[in-house]
């Protein structure tokens, strides 16, 4: 572990904060910084990091690292994890400390996070808000079940409900986003007291048994009956999908497809409609349980859909007696940067509203919000969440609503993403295997492709190597999409333009390299 601001030959490689952290640290650390220093000088030989790219300072020096050695902590995970846990990369990150946008490894090396712990850390890692209440909370009540009263969830509950259309206002806490999908198809499927349900290819909802048949990401399944009742229609996926052109999506960044629509109309609209309506007369009874999605698709790949199809899906589902389920775990609290919740970009109101990941900016903690009339049904047997509504866990999603308010973090989105989004076009123009840049606020996709001609997935070995050198040159982004073929970026929403323009420097540099190595191999 080095001192951040300490000048070494690796600081060129791996720009560090500039604040000096020397005075901290005891003679018995210096011979393990020699060893860091010249591990990290190699390191950086082989892995050159552009002069022209510069980290953004950050002001935050890590505590030392003083857990298991790096070689140990595989051991444990090779023998004592489950293999169903993914690690990213050839040699996975050790991360060890994280600061807002910043995580820190067990080297001490400072990485810019542009996936948030996979859309998760909402408003920073470590947000002194958050972690003050939660420090405050843990001295007060770690746990005790809502059978009994405790001020925290009523007090969250009252801030959560003020945030949502006034019919939604009845909540029930759950621990994952998976729990509050689970539970949404079970309410929608007992208040309407009929069990077919109607989901999006290419969604995400949950790796549960029983939300696993609302995933239609194929990588997610396993080979087990799951989704008895389940049925998917079409992915309104303008850049991939058989219809879409210039004008369809709620985005500052459009495809490049051409599109004849006259105005005011849209034909890719009307086309993934009647796929739905051809599902809705071929694949279910009359009456259906209800319908979900993502307002905008975050596993398959920040999927947009054309405007206007929700609108039209949910008058379909309601006609046919089901109910409307917005899933907002990756879309809701201000990502968009444009409305506080996914749904209300889109011109609708659902009837269920599920929400999790971003909620508690890491700490377990999601949520269904329904009607009265929708959340009596589920009073006809006992169902009870045993952590739901966790003292620790009301406090810090309290703090967080106050975070997201207090530093403008929905506003932030908006200006920062927007300016992200442009940045990230540009290199659709500059590389061929870049086919698609799209989103809204902070929740963005770079969608990869073999040449913007085919549209034919970048294989999963090239999406690989890219974010090695990303990593490599302190980035972390993730990956997603039905064939693994998109990058995700989705940053903590406290993540500054000039963070933005680092990012896209990274990856743009990583996408020169990648050129390089294919014309090498070509010749």
């Amino acid at each position: 572990m080095v001192p951040v601001g300490l000048k070494t030959a690796c600081s060129t490689g791996w720009r560090v904060c500039g604040k000096p952290c020397i005075g901290n640290w005891g003679a018995s650390r210096v011979a393990q910084f020699h060893l860091w220093s010249r591990s990290c000088l190699q390191l950086t030989e082989e892995k050159p990091f552009p002069d022209q790219i510069k980290m953004p300072p950050c002001d935050f020096s890590p505590v030392p690292y003083e857990s298991y050695p790096y070689e140990k902590v595989l051991e444990i995970r090779r023998e004592n994890i489950s293999p169903a846990v993914m690690a990213t990369y050839k040699k996975p990150v050790l991360i060890h400390q994280g600061h807002m946008q910043w995580l820190f490894d067990s080297e001490g090396r400072r990485y810019l996070d542009l996936f948030a712990g996979i859309v998760t850390v909402s408003v920073g890692h470590c947000h002194p808000k958050a972690t003050v209440a939660a420090q405050k909370q843990l001295g007060r009540l770690w746990h005790t079940t809502n059978i009994y009263l405790h001020p925290k969830i009523h007090e969250y509950a009252e801030k959560l409900a003020a945030l949502l259309p006034e019919r939604l206002k009845v909540i029930y806490l759950t621990n994952s986003g998976s729990e509050a999908n689970d539970l949404a198809m079970l309410m929608a499927r007992l208040y309407t007291r009929n069990f077919d349900m109607i989901h999006l290819r290419g969604g995400y909802h949950g790796g549960s048994a029983y939300a696993l048949g609302l995933t239609a990401v194929g990588s997610y399944k396993q080979s087990l009956a799951n989704g008895f009742g389940c049925h998917t229609t079409m992915n309104p996926d303008v850049f991939r999908g058989p219809w879409g052109g210039k004008q369809c999506r709620d985005s500052p960044v459009q495809t490049t497809r051409q599109c004849s629509c006259s105005p005011g109309c849209c034909q890719a609209k009307d086309k993934y409609v009647d796929q739905l309506k051809e599902t809705l007369d071929t694949c279910v009874p009359k009456q259906i349980a209800g319908f979900i999605a993502e307002p905008i698709q975050g596993v398959g790949g920040a999927v947009q859909y054309p405007k206007g199809f929700l609108k039209e899906a949910y008058q379909l589902i309601r006609e046919r007696g089901g109910v409307c389920i917005a899933d907002e775990v990756q879309t809701g609290f201000g990502r968009t940067g444009s409305h506080f919740w996914g749904f209300q970009g889109h011109d609708v109101v659902p009837d269920i509203v599920t929400m999790a990941k971003g909620i508690g900016n890491g700490f377990p903690l999601g949520a269904v919000v329904t009607t009265p009339e929708i959340a009596s049904s589920l009073s006809n047997a006992l169902h009870f969440n045993t952590f739901g509504g966790n003292p620790v866990a009301c406090a810090v999603g309290a703090a967080v609503l106050d975070a997201i308010e207090e530093d403008g973090l929905q506003q932030n989105c908006e200006v920062v993403g927007t300016h992200m989004l442009h940045n990230l076009a540009k290199l659709r123009d500059e590389f061929d295997i870049v086919g698609d840049v799209r989103g809204k606020g902070l929740m963005t996709g770079v969608e990869m492709v073999t040449d913007q001609e085919s549209r034919q997935p970048l294989p999963p070995a090239e999406m690989s190597q890219i974010m090695e050198d990303c990593k490599d040159m302190g980035v972390l982004i993730g990956k997603g999409g039905v064939y693994g073929q998109v990058f995700r970026i989705k940053p903590p929403m406290c993540i500054t333009v000039e963070d933005v323009d680092f990012g896209v420097a990274v990856l743009r540099e990583a996408l020169t390299r990648h050129m390089e190595r294919r014309k090498a191999a070509a010749n």
